[in-house]
């Protein structure tokens, strides 16, 4: 199984930007998905996750400007980000809880730059 992830750069202030990240591999099914990022020299932070019955959470930082959906047709998870900040400058990764041949594990994405800067 793999989790390969999309749609970083850079973006003005104000800007947005779209994440996507699609698993791949031997899947029975996946769990919760989430987005975590860490901006440099800081620790890794959960930024939203979305259930498999697409109940979400947010970190209070982006609630109100990031949405996170999946299409489990696709095996994807995508963060739509709105009106970013500086502060949103960061390596953002995915992660997944996935049953692969009646194994359950969590994986990782390698990670998308998010450069917010005028």
């Amino acid at each position: 199984v793999q989790l390969q992830a999309s749609g970083g750069g850079l973006v003005q202030p104000g800007g947005s930007l779209r994440l996507s990240c699609a698993a791949s591999g031997v899947i029975d099914s996946i769990n919760t998905m989430s987005w975590y990022r860490q901006p440099p020299g800081k620790q890794r932070e959960l930024v939203a996750l979305i259930t498999s019955s697409s109940n979400t959470n947010y970190a209070d930082s982006v609630k109100g400007r990031f949405t996170v959906s999946r299409d489990n047709a696709k095996n994807t998870v995508y963060l739509q980000m709105n009106s970013l900040k500086p502060e949103d400058t960061a390596l953002y990764y995915c992660n997944a809880d996935i049953t692969s041949s009646w194994r359950r594990r969590n994986y990782w994405g390698q990670g998308t730059q998010v450069t917010v800067s005028s």
